[in-house]
């Protein structure tokens, strides 16, 4: 038997090296750009013990679960850690980050999420990399939600490690991710007699077999489908352009928001500010009375393609994430999970009004 995804002749250093250039040009930088071959908590996770360990004194931003978990790879790395925690509804300002600096002047590693699906929220990096290069600190991003869906600049940001996924805004796979770093994070790594060596996590093995030789020969067998998925989901984002993508991701976001504010039923934005809204999700809170998880449950009952889901673990009760990325950027997509939503919530005796969420998105969506 034979299948054309089964039969593909192997995939070679040079294509594999030139599906990283895409990378680079999509995030506009000259740093070095790692293809690694799992999903993204791979070169995240890696990173941080790479770059971090005893000696070290990290400020890590708490703005949803995954600022949490870096904190915990910090500590386990032997970092002295500083976390600022600020409300999952909101976003952390570059005045806090220096109000921090000068309460510990001897921080040197700044841990940030872009923006943060699972609460819907999204960080002002651009202000955070001035205050972090005046510090002269390393500068950590996870930018696997906000890739495709808003800019991600780690040059003119000041990143020194800028790890992003494909599974989102970008409409691509899940199983490969990559990262771009700066001469300043490869020394620093080089330095850190902790760094993971002769391990899947470690990125100085690869810089050595890969990056330092050439790029001529891969270190070991790549993942060749979703290495192809992802050469054909930068490309399809070349082809429409990436202002066009992230315009439409944000015109998803915005058309969410008004409508589900026109909706009714008691739901409302979960993230209070717009400004603070990240294109790629959008989070919703139910009334108190009702629980997130059985209104998505019924919606999805109806009709299991839609893009929603009920918050992580204790926001499975308030939160409702409307999943506008990649293919369900799009205006039908968020009429659809609303008009689910509304008929979710009257079967629960809320009064609701489709037609003017309906109205409401069609205007957002010009």
């Amino acid at each position: 038997m034979t299948h054309p995804l089964l039969d593909l002749p192997p995939l070679t250093a040079r294509r594999f090296a030139a599906i990283e250039d895409r990378v680079a040009r999509l995030l506009e930088t000259r740093q070095d750009v790692l293809i690694t071959q799992g999903e993204a908590l791979l070169p995240l996770e890696g990173a941080i013990r790479a770059a971090a360990g005893p000696g070290t004194v990290a400020l890590n931003v708490i703005t949803g679960p995954y600022g949490q978990t870096f904190g915990d790879w910090l500590r386990d790395a032997g970092a002295t850690v500083y976390d600022i925690s600020v409300p999952f509804h909101t976003a952390v300002r570059a005045e806090q980050i220096r109000a921090a600096f000068a309460e510990h002047p001897e921080i040197d590693f700044v841990s940030l999420v872009h923006a943060e699906a699972a609460t819907g929220n999204t960080n002002p990096v651009a202000e955070i990399g001035e205050a972090v290069r005046e510090q002269g600190a390393l500068f950590y991003l996870d930018a696997v939600a906000s890739v495709g869906a808003e800019p991600v600049l780690p040059d003119a940001w000041g990143v020194d490690l800028c790890v992003i996924g494909a599974q989102k805004a970008m409409g691509g796979p899940a199983g490969v991710s990559a990262i771009s770093v700066s001469e300043r994070a490869w020394a620093r790594m080089a330095a850190n007699p902790n760094a993971p060596r002769r391990s899947y996590l470690s990125l100085l093995d690869w810089k050595e077999r890969w990056l330092d030789a050439g790029r001529r020969a891969l270190p070991h067998a790549p993942a060749q489908l979703e290495m192809l998925a992802l050469d054909a989901c930068l490309e399809r984002i070349e082809a429409a352009g990436l202002d066009t993508v992230t315009a439409r991701h944000r015109r998803a976001a915005e058309a969410t928001r008004a409508g589900a504010s026109a909706l009714g039923g008691g739901l409302e934005p979960y993230v209070h500010d717009a400004a603070d809204a990240a294109p790629v999700a959008t989070t919703l809170r139910v009334p108190s009375s009702l629980a997130a998880s059985g209104l998505v449950a019924a919606a999805l009952a109806a009709d299991p393609a839609l893009p929603l889901a009920a918050g992580g673990g204790a926001l499975a009760k308030e939160m409702i994430r409307v999943n506008h990325y990649g293919p369900d950027a799009t205006e039908s997509a968020v009429q659809a999970s609303l008009a689910a939503l509304g008929t979710a919530l009257a079967a629960q005796g809320a009064t609701v009004d489709p037609a003017a969420a309906r109205q409401a998105v069609e205007q957002a969506w010009r």
